[in-house]
């Protein structure tokens, strides 16, 4: 209509020439004002016939709008699965040489890399000057020791020698005393000696006094007859008195020698014997520990004699570790030129003049034969499908057209250390190939791939990776029918080589499945998250889930957290938190996150 009546327009003015400019003016004025209002009646009317087109396609020729979809053919033929991973060749079991040295040290020479050696070729010369000096001072100290070693020996044969005369001499002390208290209270001794003496006193002091008594009793009868003078007769009158006063003496000492002299002897006598006794013991106490003093004392100084002269053994070794040399013939081979993939993973320098290294680190490999394998990095998806003995392929980069049979002969049980420490989310695991050929043209350190052979068939039904998808946890493709209609069909799935899976079970031949499968088909399901794992099903595994909270429940009773605060109304502010859904302060929003659905606990 917009059309018609734009030709009419254009009719009018050629049949009617004679109207005025102004009047043409006004015309184009709402000829340009009504234009976009057919723009837009075009837009919609076009969109209405593209409605009408589909509707009929879809609705009355029956025709899916999933058929539109690209679709890829199921194929039937040989299948090779397979793992390709990167990694360098490396010399099969090389020497080793590695840096003896304690703590770090500069290298002060190494013979350039890929020099041919002789075995007993000078390779590297580390800097030991440090240790030369050190071992001057440890000489002089070894020196000191040693002499106080012999010191301590020769004193110890003192000091025994003089613990000896020691415990002689109490002994020979004991020994006198024993005798000297034998001698006075034995048979015949000391004690009956003065004992007879005292009475053969005070027997001859009776005796004087009986024969003075008669010499007076005679000088009185003398004296009397006028015979005798009186001067003799008080002469014998003194003797008598002088015989009886040595008589009570001797009786006296008689009676002290048994009262007191022999009790005090005795004693004397007894307690000599026991301090001898114990002088004795003290000094056998005492030479025993002055000779396991002096045996602990040579044994300190020859234990740190030994020690010292092990530091210094050690020192000599140490400084023999300072130049290291060929064991065997071979090709120089810096280990940090040896990494995988030709570089290294770590932060060491390039072996050179004058680069610190550190003790048992790795600096040379010298191959003992001409065999070389392949070190590769398996990925740890990949890892299930690469064992002990199977084939691989290796071509080697800088060998282009040369391909390089071998066979798998380790797989490291644990992931690279080092590829962890750069990437702690890469985790792979080092696989050695050995290879058949030993061309003179492998060198270590060149880059290689190897494809690791799993599985080959000479025929296998097998279908796009991407063409697989997970539904419910189980394998699902979406078969395309002739009619148009789309099946869902699981399938039986074996192993894939990255770009195609083989379907053991579940499709033919030439059949079309869906290159793009629906995205919605393989969503999670609400409360089925665990719905993927592999011989587990949903249900089976949310009731696990339920038992083990139920069990915890039962075991530790949740507790509320105690508050400071007495119990009472609960304050305005936590009562707008409750009505706003917020929690309370002081309390982690990861409390209540990580409790699962239906667990909330009451108060």
């Amino acid at each position: 209509m917009t059309g018609e009546k734009g030709y009419n327009d254009k009719s009018l003015r050629r049949e009617q020439p004679e109207m005025t400019s102004r009047d043409d003016r006004s015309k184009r004025d709402a000829s340009r004002g009504r234009k976009p209002y057919r723009i837009v009646g075009t837009a919609v009317l076009l969109a209405a016939v593209g409605l009408v087109v589909l509707w009929l396609k879809v609705v009355q020729g029956g025709e899916d709008p999933v058929s539109s979809e690209p679709t890829v053919a199921v194929k039937r033929g040989p299948l090779t699965i397979s793992v390709l991973e990167a990694g360098a060749l490396k010399a099969k079991d090389p020497e080793i040489i590695r840096s003896g040295l304690q703590g770090r040290a500069s290298i002060i020479s190494i013979v350039p890399e890929g020099t041919r050696v002789n075995q007993g070729d000078l390779l590297v010369e580390l800097d030991v000057s440090k240790l030369v000096d050190h071992r001057v001072d440890h000489e002089i100290m070894v020196k000191n020791a040693e002499a106080s070693f012999i010191n301590a020996r020769e004193m110890l044969t003192i000091v025994t020698s003089q613990a000896q005369s020691n415990v002689e001499l109490a002994e020979l002390a004991l020994a006198f005393a024993k005798q000297d208290l034998e001698k006075y209270t034995g048979k015949g001794g000391e004690y009956d000696n003065l004992v007879a003496a005292a009475d053969g006193k005070i027997k001859l002091n009776a005796e004087e006094k009986t024969k003075a008594k008669d010499y007076l009793d005679w000088s009185q009868k003398l004296f009397e007859e006028k015979y005798l003078s009186k001067t003799q007769l008080q002469a014998d009158q003194l003797s008598l008195q002088r015989a009886d006063l040595n008589l009570r003496v001797a009786s006296n000492d008689a009676n002290l020698l048994r009262q007191y002299t022999y009790k005090r002897q005795l004693a004397k006598l007894t307690s000599d014997v026991t301090q001898a006794e114990r002088a004795l013991e003290r000094a056998q106490a005492r030479a025993r520990a002055n000779i396991a003093q002096a045996t602990a004392s040579l044994a300190a100084y020859e234990q740190q004699y030994r020690r010292y002269q092990e530091l210094l053994v050690r020192l000599d070794d140490q400084i023999r570790q300072g130049e290291l040399y060929a064991p065997t013939d071979g090709m120089v081979i810096y280990a940090t030129s040896s990494s995988m993939g030709g570089h290294s993973h770590d932060d060491r320098r390039p072996l050179a003049d004058g680069v610190e290294v550190w003790e048992r680190q790795e600096l040379i490999y010298l191959p003992r034969t001409t065999s070389i394998i392949a070190e590769v990095a398996v990925h740890e998806a990949s890892l299930q499908k690469v064992r002990v003995g199977l084939p691989a392929v290796v071509t080697v980069d800088a060998l282009l057209g040369r391909k390089l049979m071998g066979t798998v002969t380790r797989i490291a049980p644990l992931p690279d250390a080092q590829s962890m420490w750069t990437n702690p989310d890469l985790k792979v695991y080092k696989a050695e190939i050995t290879l058949d050929s030993n061309d003179i043209s492998l060198r270590s350190g060149m880059n290689c791939k190897a494809e690791i052979i799993v599985e080959q068939y000479a025929e296998a039904v097998y279908v796009p990776l991407e063409t697989v998808l997970r539904v419910g946890g189980r394998p699902t493709v979406y078969v395309l029918h002739e009619d148009g209609a789309v099946e869902e069909r699981q399938v039986e799935t074996a192993l894939d080589n990255n770009s195609v899976v083989r379907i053991a079970r579940g499709l033919e031949e030439g059949e079309l499945v869906l290159q793009k499968p629906p995205l919605k088909a393989g969503a999670v399901e609400p409360g089925s998250r665990l719905a993927g794992i592999r011989g587990v099903s949903t249900d089976d595994m949310m009731q696990q889930i339920r038992e083990k909270l139920k069990a915890a429940d039962e075991a530790k009773p949740w507790q509320p957290p105690a508050s400071p605060e007495p119990p009472g109304p609960a304050p305005a502010a936590s009562l707008a938190n409750d009505a706003a859904g917020k929690m309370p302060a002081g309390v982690r929003p990861e409390q209540n996150a990580n409790r699962a659905p239906g667990t909330e606990r009451t108060q």
